[in-house]
């Protein structure tokens, strides 16, 4: 009795078994797929309203072209967590163009007045521009420079941004200039203070005829040329792009000069001047000096950081 019971119970199971398995095919495939990779689909979390792919989703996408996978390059997707900008000069940044006080509100309109009422007041020529540039000198060293050119005369200013007034005024006639060279900045092959770039470089007397004492003096005035290039606030905007860039500087200078020699009264001794494209040399070997300098921007007006405590 007690075994035809348990026959008749065995029978009960297995037909509930086969009908439940019957009634819900899907999901006992399913139930018999745990414990197996099988079973398990990757999930894309986004935030609600992130229905369209980003920036970068749609790089990663294209580069591994349309043969893979579409579960593959689901997984592979990672959003952007942070944004990252390249500029072509560090100088867009504004906490570092801040630094040089010529970027200051007012700063280089108080030295532009400021000159303009020194040639007024001095020579009452007529002034064909404003430029701010780096001056390297031939020993290498850099030093922020306002240049101005009139109808007669290449000034050059050293101007305190700090102090807001004028250090140093170097007066070159136009007419006295009978050479320019433009091109990349070279060093002797033994330099250990070499520089890149491009500069200008303005003579008005013959550099052999230089002596040797002023040569070799990094404090020399009596040096027959100038060398030049570009301000490192360039970038800052659109007002230092206009006034720190050296092609717009020779463009100006060059008619000036082409015009003050056709006016000079030794025009007719066949004095021209001549435009050169070619390296210009600074002739520095150990550069100790110019290496501290321009390392740490001494020749230019600029916050150093507070002292003490």
């Amino acid at each position: 009795m007690v075994g035809g019971d348990k026959e008749e119970g065995d029978k009960r199971h297995l037909q509930t078994c086969f009908t439940t398995r019957k009634a819900f095919p899907l999901q006992s495939e399913e139930m018999s797929k745990i414990g197996s990779f099988e079973g398990f689909q990757p999930v894309s979390l986004k935030q609600e309203g992130d229905d369209q792919p980003s920036e970068t989703d749609q790089l990663s996408i294209e580069e591994r072209g349309p043969g893979k996978d579409p579960e593959s390059r689901l997984i592979s997707r990672h959003p952007s967590v942070t944004e990252s900008t390249l500029y072509p000069n560090p100088y867009h940044q504004p906490f570092i163009s801040r630094k040089y006080f010529v970027t200051r509100p007012g700063a280089i309109e108080t030295a532009i007045e400021d000159l303009k009422s020194h040639v007024a007041e001095t020579s009452g020529e007529n002034i064909q521009g404003f430029w701010l540039l780096t001056e390297i000198d031939h020993w290498n060293n850099e030093k922020e420079r306002i240049l101005l050119v009139t109808d007669k005369t290449l000034l050059i200013c050293k101007y305190d941004f700090i102090m807001l007034s004028c250090v140093q005024l170097q007066r070159i006639p136009l007419s006295a200039i009978n050479r320019i060279c433009l091109g990349k900045f070279a060093f002797p092959g033994l330099s250990l203070d070499k520089r890149q770039g491009e500069g200008l470089r303005i003579y008005w007397g013959i550099p052999e005829q230089q002596s040797l004492l002023s040569r070799w003096n990094p404090w020399s005035t009596e040096v027959p040329f100038a060398t030049f290039t570009e301000h490192p606030v360039k970038y800052t905007n659109e007002k230092f792009l206009k006034i720190c860039k050296l092609s717009e500087f020779t463009s100006k200078l060059v008619p000036a000069i082409q015009m003050a020699h056709k006016n000079s009264p030794e025009s007719g001794r066949g004095k021209e001047l001549m435009v050169l494209t070619k390296p210009i040399l600074i002739e520095t070997y150990t550069g100790l000096m110019s290496f501290i300098g321009n390392r740490n921007k001494l020749g230019y007006s600029l916050a150093r950081g507070s002292i003490g405590f």
